[in-house]
């Protein structure tokens, strides 16, 4: 028998936060709720999430503060949940960590569909088998393996949310190839995303952040088109 994944809600309105939790036990996930912020780390122990489902607007510590803890320990997947639909928000929340950023109010197949496609492609080492190859790509001083979602950078593990070591892989497997921001967003969301292109500038930001400029490749900007991993000599 397959275990269900986990989904943990996130939101202090009862009655938006039931409704989701039917729309995923409709799809046979098992859901748990919580109402405010304090009560996601304790969750996290008890029950431990595949995905985390979090609103913004939460009473004492909000989204966003849940987020940035969340990100100081855990690597589970999130989706920020807000009537907030400033371009503002969305980038503040991509920077803090999360996964994605659906506005309120949202349609239940998408909501379901961008989770799903979430957690395709976030897969731990745990689950994973050993059957063929690791997806790992390895260039001096950085080694990035798509296997056991691990980024190994100046002989440190880096800690690093799903989305941007799959932007990293995925750049880094394709060497000077130049991919457009559109060409990144339909290959590493796998959905038709609803929003703009600087999803992708957050994530190539905080990536930066972590993986500096190294004498032999670097992530390089091609301004006016996207990116790429560019390696040198």
């Amino acid at each position: 028998m397959v275990n269900k994944q986990k989904v943990l809600i996130v939101d202090d309105d009862s009655n938006i936060a039931e409704l989701i939790s039917l729309y995923f036990t409709k799809e046979c996930y098992e859901t748990m709720i919580v109402n405010d912020g304090e009560s996601v780390m304790p969750a996290m122990e008890s029950f431990a999430p595949n995905l985390i489902l979090l609103d913004i607007m939460l009473p004492g510590m909000d989204g966003y503060q849940v987020c940035r803890e969340l990100r100081a320990k855990y690597s589970v997947p999130v989706i920020m949940l807000s009537a907030k639909g400033e371009v503002f928000d969305k980038v503040l929340g991509l920077e803090l960590g999360a996964d994605d950023y659906i506005e309120k109010p949202f349609d239940s197949k998408e909501l379901v569909a961008r989770a799903k496609a979430v957690l395709r492609r976030y897969k731990p080492a745990a689950n994973t088998p050993q059957v063929s190859r690791d997806k790992c790509v390895d260039y001096p001083d950085l080694s990035i393996n798509l296997t056991n979602y691990s980024v190994v950078y100046m002989g440190r593990t880096i800690d690093m949310p799903p989305k941007e070591l799959e932007l990293l892989y995925f750049l880094a497997s394709s060497p000077n190839h130049v991919f457009t921001r559109e060409q990144l967003l339909d290959q590493l969301w796998g959905y038709e995303y609803i929003g703009d292109t600087r999803t992708v500038d957050v994530h190539i930001k905080r990536l930066r952040e972590k993986i500096k400029d190294h004498a032999s490749w670097k992530i390089s900007t091609i301004w006016g088109i996207g990116y790429k991993f560019e390696v040198r000599g």
